[in-house]
């Protein structure tokens, strides 16, 4: 599915002058940071669109993308017949939904026709039977009862704070699942966590990254939980954003909770492993203990060499 968005992606931004795209793109990274709350859609021509999607769609795609992939994994027997992507835009996270299950129907809802055409335009070839449609995100907003999944992508941050409770709120009230990504700063990080408490105190369960549903053991203001996810930058990708190295880590945080009959990994890697001779250390949020530090060393055979092999972000058991 990268490949196809790509070639979606690519002649996006011909014919749009350079300065234009440039200007775009700098008011998009400052609403992407999460610093302007707003009630208005934050994309709002097809000058911003374009931009947006060239800047953003495949590093949204990849955090969406590996969010997705850790619920899967608590679900394996599981996969959505009806999918909503709440303030969806150009349909990143439907391109990633895609990606990870197949046989589902989706339906984008963004409030910003633009970003909704462009989506369209986007995923004719390749996601046809997606609907598009237009709605205001925020209080006032349905998700159809008995919806499989919803997916709310780097959304919460640029909504008023009664807003994002009612997108969460709605979302918890319908759907047997919900995921819910953030770009991975301290403020995202703390959008999901109230989002967190939201989702728990509506009667659903934390299945990743959480190994747990109680109380985050993480001291707002000392750090914040959040994973990466590898993007390989295209050409386009490169101009757009001005860089040279033929990838990038996008930084998010996020969360994923259910209704279903499912359990969460016992542990999971909360930092990149340090390696050292003969031992790797590793940070762990753990379902009893919290977040604690072990060290697999190569007495513990097996354990030893899955820990080299295992990445930020993995379960671990």
């Amino acid at each position: 599915m990268h490949e196809e968005l790509r070639a979606a992606l690519a002649g996006l931004l011909d014919g749009l002058p350079p300065k234009q795209a440039a200007q775009a793109v700098e008011r998009l990274i400052a609403n992407y940071r999460g610093r302007t709350p707003t009630d208005a859609p934050v994309l709002r021509d097809r000058a911003d669109v374009a931009a947006y999607a060239a800047y953003r769609m495949p590093a949204t795609f990849e955090a969406a993308r590996a969010a997705l992939a850790a619920f899967a994994a608590r679900v394996p027997d599981w996969s959505p017949a009806t999918h909503v992507d709440i303030g969806g835009g150009t349909g990143a996270a439907t391109w990633a939904t895609a990606a990870t299950w197949e046989g589902h129907r989706s339906t984008v809802l963004d409030w910003a026709q633009p970003a909704l055409d462009l989506g369209r335009e986007l995923a004719a070839k390749t996601l046809p039977d997606t609907e598009w449609r237009r709605q205001t995100i925020g209080e006032g907003l349905t998700v159809p009862a008995g919806t499989d999944l919803v997916t709310v992508s780097y959304v919460l941050g640029e909504l008023r704070p009664e807003d994002r409770r009612a997108v969460v709120a709605a979302a918890a009230t319908a759907a047997e699942a919900v995921v819910l990504i953030e770009p991975g700063t301290p403020e995202g990080y703390l959008r999901i966590r109230e989002a967190r408490t939201q989702l728990t105190e509506a009667g659903l369960r934390i299945v990743a990254p959480c190994p747990h549903s109680d109380t985050c053991p993480i001291v707002p203001g000392q750090d914040w939980c959040h994973f990466a996810a590898r993007v390989n930058r295209s050409s386009l990708h490169r101009q757009v954003k001005g860089g040279s190295l033929p990838y990038e880590d996008e930084k998010f945080s996020y969360v994923a909770a259910t209704t279903l009959d499912a359990t969460p990994a016992p542990a999971r890697i909360v930092r990149k492993p340090q390696l050292r001779k003969g031992q790797v250390l590793l940070d762990l949020c753990t379902t009893g203990d919290g977040l604690q530090r072990t060290t697999v060393t190569k007495r513990h055979g097996t354990h030893y060499r899955e820990a080299r092999d295992a990445s930020w972000g993995d379960d671990w058991s």
